[in-house]
């Protein structure tokens, strides 16, 4: 059994790990969609309330939320496959719960990227990184969540891929993590 969660600011280069694991049949558990369907629970629209309910989560249910909330649906998938990628890890608190569930079976990825980077990728997936569709910034939403406590969840990350060649790079080490996990990667570093 492994659970690999990824960790990493907006245009990272997240999703575009999830989507490797997807087409080489890897689960992916998406965080956020614990906070999209905590937003049509409420009645709210996700693109526009996404930022205020994680934050509300949090609040109400303690730092852990959105994890504690992740892990039956880890569980489950884990029952029809060896790995698991969790997407969208987003603070320290979040990977203690991993780490108590999965203990050495979990492993952290930390993501990364520049600003500008980033802030052009979000521009070509048509997103303006100046305000997203949620009406935040990218800068306000780095505060946001770093906040959360993500500079400290990287900062503990197993292995941390640098997203800044060609996305074909990128693609060959996530596929390498998936396939022969954290040591193949850090090998390559």
């Amino acid at each position: 059994m492994r659970v690999i969660g990824t960790v990493g600011l907006a245009g990272s280069g997240k999703g575009e790990a999830a989507e490797v694991a997807r087409e080489l049949d890897v689960p992916v558990v998406t965080m956020g969609d614990v906070i999209r369907q905590e937003c049509r629970d409420r009645g709210l629209d996700p693109a526009t309330h996404h930022g205020e309910v994680a934050k509300g989560l949090r609040e109400e249910n303690g730092p852990g939320a959105i994890a504690e909330r992740s892990l039956p649906i880890i569980r489950e998938e884990l029952e029809g496959s060896e790995t698991v990628v969790v997407d969208g890890i987003r603070s320290d608190v979040e990977v203690d719960a991993f780490r108590e569930a999965f203990g050495e079976d979990f492993e952290l990825v930390s993501i990364e990227a520049p600003f500008e980077t980033r802030a052009e990728r979000l521009d070509l997936r048509g997103r303006d990184a100046s305000v997203d569709e949620g009406g935040e910034s990218l800068e306000d939403r780095d505060e946001r969540e770093l906040g959360f406590g993500m500079g400290e969840a990287m900062d503990r990350a197993d292995v941390t891929i640098e997203n800044t060649d060609s996305l074909e790079s990128f693609r060959e080490r996530v596929q390498i993590l998936l396939t022969d996990g954290v040591a193949a990667v850090e090998g390559e570093s």
